[in-house]
């Protein structure tokens, strides 16, 4: 690493996010998005992972609670995203969204990757996603070209099918 390059193996980790109340975050993060509860301290934080990990979601009400979320025209978190390992499990998650009841504010075909974009009940965004294999990206030349078709939602609920079938 003498370019001074971060190393291509680096993942970004876990995101903590400050909401204005607690239990209403734990409820969307476990039982809409499916994420399993790890601990809480007390009524001020809270932690969630999916597989057991320690966690990959923090939330806390150290300075926010009751709080309103950021007005436009502010700087903050735009989006955090959390990429599926198969685009079948992306639509489970889409599904598990639509029978809780939550809405979607845009689902978008990047070419690299499919995204569907939502908010938490702080506002906070968040993008659900699964990445296509590296060699299905689209370049143009050395540059990826990422595209912003829109999501064909049908298809994506159709992976659900195909392994019942």
């Amino acid at each position: 690493m003498t370019d001074g390059s971060i190393p291509a193996e680096t993942r970004i980790g876990h995101v903590h996010l400050k909401v204005s109340d607690l239990e209403r975050a734990v409820q969307f993060y476990r039982d809409v998005m499916g994420f399993e509860l790890v601990t809480r301290l007390g009524d001020e934080a809270a932690f969630l992972s999916a597989g057991g990990y320690h966690h990959h979601i923090g939330l806390n009400t150290w300075t926010s609670s009751g709080g309103s979320p950021p007005t436009r025209g502010t700087t903050g978190l735009y989006h955090f995203a959390i990429n599926y390992p198969t685009r079948k499990e992306l639509a489970i998650a889409l599904k598990r969204l639509l029978e809780g009841g939550w809405s979607i504010d845009g689902a978008t075909d990047h070419g690299t990757h499919e995204a569907i974009y939502l908010h938490d009940p702080d506002f906070n965004g968040i993008e659900l996603a699964w990445d296509r294999e590296r060699s299905e990206w689209p370049w143009r030349g050395d540059r990826l070209s990422f595209a912003a078709r829109p999501l064909d939602l049908d298809g994506l609920l159709g992976e659900l099918e195909k392994s019942v079938s």
